[in-house]
C-alpha cells in the first residue's frame, strides 16, 4: 500500500557513508468505501505474484480465503494506529515488494510502517478486498502522506492494488506486492516509480480554507479521479474560463450583500464552469461552507446572483501551476479529455477551472490550479 518506499530513503547506512486537502480525515484515519462479496473474482490475465503452490481444490481454498478476506476488512483499519496489523497472520519469511522498496521478513515490513507513521502522517483508504485466485487476495486502496521533513510538507498520493499470496499450508500471507496506478513498470527497482515520488515533492500553495470534500479514488500518470460530496455554490454569469467577470458579485454575497446581511466565511477554490466546449455559457462560482445548505442560506440581494446545490459525483482532475491563461486552460482541458477517452471513460460536456489562490498575492510558480471534467460513469476495479 505504498507503505514501503520510505525505507528506500531512510534505511540505516553503515558509518562513513552517509526519501495537499482535499478533504482528508486526520492522520491515521481509515475509510471503508464498500464491501463487495468475498467470493472469487476473475481478473485480467497477467503474471501472478503469489508464493504458494497450486491448491488441490480451488473450491476448498476459496472457502478458506473468505475468512482471510473478512480478516483484511477488520485488520487493515489498524494499519497506522497504535494497535497495528496482526503479524501472526503473516509468515515470518514473507516477500514484500513495491516499485522502489523490498523486504523479505515481517519485521522489516512492520519497521517500515512505523517509519511512515513517524515521518508522513499517512491516511489509508480501503476500497475493496477480493479473492482473485486460488491462493491470492487483492486489495484496492488510496494512500495519502504528507512529507513533514520538507518545509512546504508536500502531499504524496498513491493509489493501486496489493496482491497478497496465501500459503495453503499455513493459511497465512506469504507475499505482498504493491502495484501503483501511476506507473507502468511496477517491478523492483523501478526508476519510473522513483521519478513518480520525486515529482510529487514540488510546491503547491493551498490556502488554509475549507474546500469541497472529496476522496481520490485513483491517480494515474496524467490525472486523478475524485469522488466529490455535494456542495453549494453562489454563482453568476462569467465571460470566460480564465476570466474574473462576475467575481465581485458573488464575493459581495458572502461579504453581506444578502437578505440577512450575513457575512459568510471564504472558501477555496473559485470555480469557473463552461457547459460545453463552445463556451456558450460560462459561470463563476464561490463554494459555500460545507455546513450551509439551501434551506438555511440567506437569499442574494443581487438579481443576477443565484444559489445552487452541486450534487457531487465523479470527476477527472488535472493539476497545474502558473497563471491560468485561457489558452493554457483550454489546452489542459483538451489533454485531460483525450486522456480519459483513451482510458475508456465517459466524460460529460464542459469543464471547470478551479483556482485556489489570490493571484495578486501568490507567486505564480506555487499557484494551485485544476481543470475538472465530470464523468458519466465510473467503476473502481
Amino acid at each position: 500500500m505504498a507503505t514501503a518506499f520510505a525505507d528506500q530513503f531512510f534505511r540505516p547506512v553503515p558509518a562513513g557513508l552517509r526519501r495537499p486537502p482535499a478533504a482528508l480525515k486526520p492522520a491515521g484515519t481509515f475509510l471503508l468505501l464498500r464491501r463487495p462479496p468475498a467470493g472469487p473474482v476473475t481478473r485480467s490475465a497477467g503474471p501472478r505474484r503469489g508464493c504458494a503452490a497450486k491448491s488441490e481444490s480451488v473450491e476448498k481454498v476459496g472457502a478458506d480465503l473468505k475468512d482471510l478476506v473478512e480478516f483484511l476488512y477488520a485488520d487493515l483499519p489498524h494499519l497506522f494506529d497504535e494497535q497495528g496489523i496482526d503479524r501472526t497472520m503473516y509468515d515470518d519469511r514473507v516477500r514484500f515488494r513495491d516499485p522502489i522498496t523490498r523486504h523479505d521478513t515481517i519485521d522489516g515490513y512492520l519497521f517500515n510502517i512505523r517509519l511512515l507513521k513517524l515521518l508522513f502522517r499517512p491516511d489509508f483508504y480501503l476500497h475493496h478486498v477480493r479473492q482473485t485466485g486460488p491462493n491470492e487476495i487483492t486489495t484496492r486502496w488510496t494512500m495519502v502522506m504528507r512529507f513533514t521533513l520538507l518545509p512546504w510538507q508536500p502531499e504524496l498520493l498513491f493509489t493501486g492494488t496489493s496482491v497478497m499470496g496465501v500459503n495453503p499450508l499455513t493459511k497465512k500471507f506469504c507475499s505482498h506486492v504493491d502495484l501503483w496506478d501511476s506507473i507502468q513498470n511496477n517491478d523492483y527497482f523501478s526508476l519510473e516509480g522513483l521519478i513518480d515520488v520525486l515529482k510529487q515533492l514540488r510546491i503547491y500553495k493551498t490556502p488554509d480554507l475549507e474546500t469541497p470534500k472529496y476522496l481520490i479514488l485513483k491517480r494515474t500518470a496524467n490525472y486523478e479521479i475524485r469522488k466529490y460530496e455535494p456542495f453549494v455554490v453562489v454563482e453568476t454569469e462569467g465571460d470566460k474560463l480564465s476570466g474574473s467577470s462576475g467575481f465581485n458579485n458573488v464575493a459581495g454575497y458572502i461579504f453581506g450583500k444578502n437578505s440577512s446581511s450575513e457575512k459568510i466565511p471564504m472558501t477555496t477554490p473559485v470555480f469557473t464552469q463552461a457547459v460545453d466546449d463552445k463556451l456558450s455559457k460560462v459561470s463563476i462560482q464561490i463554494v459555500l461552507p460545507m455546513d450551509k445548505d439551501l434551506g438555511t442560506l440567506p437569499s442574494p440581494s443581487a438579481e443576477a446572483v443565484n444559489l445552487r446545490k452541486v450534487e457531487g459525483g465523479i470527476a477527472a482532475v488535472t493539476k497545474f501551476s502558473g497563471k491560468p491563461s485561457e489558452e493554457i486552460v483550454l489546452n489542459k482541458e483538451r489533454a485531460l479529455r483525450s486522456a480519459i477517452l483513451k482510458d475508456g471513460l465517459s466524460p460529460q460536456q464542459g469543464c471547470l477551472l478551479a483556482r485556489y489562490n489570490d493571484p495578486g498575492s501568490t507567486n505564480s510558480f506555487v499557484m494551485r490550479n485544476e481543470v475538472l471534467i465530470w464523468l458519466n460513469d465510473f467503476t473502481l476495479e
